[in-house]
């Protein structure tokens, strides 16, 4: 093996083997970013199991030192045997030797991986295939799409423990500081900070819609915004108050567990053929009439099945890239990758590129279930939030709703707690100044904002698309290869032959995102 861990190790298993991991996106899933904290905490004991774990510290985490630490350079494949506390690693024939105190097991991160990248962005999915074509044949250059950014995503998430590996950083901001600066540090924080913004927004709009769509069903008749702020101050506003967030960790697991009841739902809904149009008898034929669909006549009109003859070949339309930035904030998971690298137990590249490649293969498949049910069931009108094209009398849909309305708003908290301390961190207001009157305040006021800004916005798909056509594409591309590069120059003469051959793929990839990013940002316009 040659061309280092992506291509080779990394890529056998980026599509194989099965195992089961964001809070409901954590999504969209989810970008998580924790409370800062002023000193460095030692991994925990059972990864991600408290709120402690399942908030990332991670992009606003200050950097060691005001210079970049020595990397630790990849040795020939020569190198000694490690001792019995460290294990060789080889890899694009090079030996990196590695030494972690994570406890977190391989199935336990992959199932926690899962559950970060699996949240309420693969809801739009549906409406992205529309976005370009209105026939069936169009799911399968949008299959290839979805394995394809699936595939680059995965490379992006192993670049970043990668980088960790060589420099010891322990976060996305502090691996950047280790291999690139300390003085362009706050970039990838500015980032996160707007990307988890947006994450917040998403979800505030997700619930305005489903929290109407319920309380119709209900038989109360209400205005999305009516039912946003009613959620916003009811429960939203409070656990958003909260100064611990601890007790809400385990309703993080309804989001995977909601994600396949949906899913299941979604595939019994299509091949019952409870939406599909119905068609008159052609006189002077046998073609007997087609009945519509159990629940099609309460659906409205605009979200009714349309289909029509683009099919595969439409992939070839400028508006595929609004499909190809929705994946990018679907795939969003990457402020986490140092904290998985850091909390696997005997945290070997090889160790961790198979959670990493398992779990990006396992959430590829949901992707491609979900955004292939939604489009098949109803075509270009799918919605932005799929589940708005289903009959508030569907009582197996109503479930799906509730089970995303649930786990959103538990998971909520958890992601708006990174956009403030964001917030808190560009402003420059120090830790120890951060008394519960100012987080109380700065909590009233962003939230405000969002509920505002949601309360107006009702194209999801828009907020998904540009969110992950320049926010995403560049935690995803393009900063893991501009660290990867770094890293690799820093280690001078003792980096392998294998990993210089590997940094021109990484840039690559980088500026993939970089042209994905430009057209995706402008078609995105196009769907407001």
């Amino acid at each position: 093996m040659r061309f280092q861990i992506a291509i080779a190790a990394f890529a056998a298993t980026t599509f194989t083997t099965s195992s089961s991991s964001s809070a409901f996106q954590t999504p969209l899933h989810s970008p998580i970013i924790a409370h800062r904290s002023s000193s460095r905490r030692r991994p925990s004991s059972n990864a991600f199991s408290s709120e402690k774990s399942a908030i990332l510290r991670l992009s606003f985490a200050p950097a060691k030192s005001s210079s970049s630490a020595p990397l630790r350079a990849e040795a020939s494949s020569s190198s000694s045997a490690s001792s019995s506390s460290e294990e060789d690693d080889v890899v694009g024939g090079t030996t990196t030797t590695t030494s972690g105190t994570g406890t977190a097991s391989i199935p336990n991160e992959i199932f926690n991986l899962v559950k970060s990248i699996v949240g309420a962005g693969v809801l739009s999915l549906p409406a992205g295939i529309g976005a370009f074509g209105n026939a069936p044949s169009a799911i399968l250059p949008a299959t290839l799409l979805i394995g394809t950014i699936g595939f680059f995503s995965a490379y992006g998430f192993s670049l970043i423990g990668r980088v960790c590996s060589y420099t010891g950083g322990q976060s996305y901001r502090d691996a950047w500081s280790q291999s690139v600066g300390d003085s362009t540090s706050w970039i990838p924080a500015v980032t996160c900070t707007f990307k988890t913004c947006f994450a917040i927004l998403s979800y505030s709009m997700i619930l305005a819609d489903t929290g109407k769509a319920l309380l119709s069903t209900a038989g109360l008749q209400t205005t999305r915004t009516a039912a946003l702020l009613g959620i916003t101050g009811t429960a939203l506003l409070p656990l958003c108050l909260l100064k611990n967030l601890s007790s809400l960790a385990p309703f993080s697991l309804l989001g995977i567990g909601g994600m396949f009841y949906t899913t299941i739902a979604m595939a019994a809904r299509y091949l019952g053929g409870a939406y599909k149009l119905g068609a008159p008898a052609v006189k002077g034929s046998k073609v007997a009439a087609v009945p519509a669909g159990k629940y099609l006549a309460d659906v409205a009109t605009n979200f009714q099945p349309r289909f029509g003859n683009l099919g595969a070949s439409a992939a070839m339309s400028p508006n595929t890239f609004i499909l190809v930035s929705m994946l990018s904030t679907a795939y969003m998971a990457h402020f986490n990758a140092p904290k998985f690298f850091v909390e696997l137990k005997d945290n070997t590249i090889k160790r961790y590129n198979t959670v990493v490649g398992t779990s990006f293969g396992i959430s590829v498949l949901l992707f491609a279930l979900v955004g292939s049910l939604g489009f098949l069931t109803f075509g270009s009108a799918s919605s932005g939030l799929i589940l708005n094209n289903y009959s508030g009398k569907d009582a197996l849909m109503s479930l799906s709703r509730v089970a995303v309305a649930v786990s959103i708003v538990f998971s909520y908290p958890l992601i708006f707690a990174g956009a403030r301390d964001g917030w808190l961190d560009l402003l420059k207001v120090p830790v120890d100044e951060r008394t519960d009157s100012v987080l109380n305040k700065a909590t009233l006021a962003i939230l405000a904002g969002v509920t505002v800004v949601a309360s107006q916005l009702k194209e999801l798909a828009f907020i998904m698309s540009l969110a992950g056509a320049t926010l995403g594409n560049a935690l995803i591309y393009v900063y893991p290869a501009l660290m990867f590069r770094s890293a690799v120059k820093g280690m001078g003469e003792k980096a392998s032959k294998g990993l210089k051959r590997e940094v021109p793929f990484a840039m690559f990839s980088a500026g993939l995102g970089v042209v994905m990013g430009c057209i995706g940002a402008k078609m995105a316009f196009g769907l407001l």
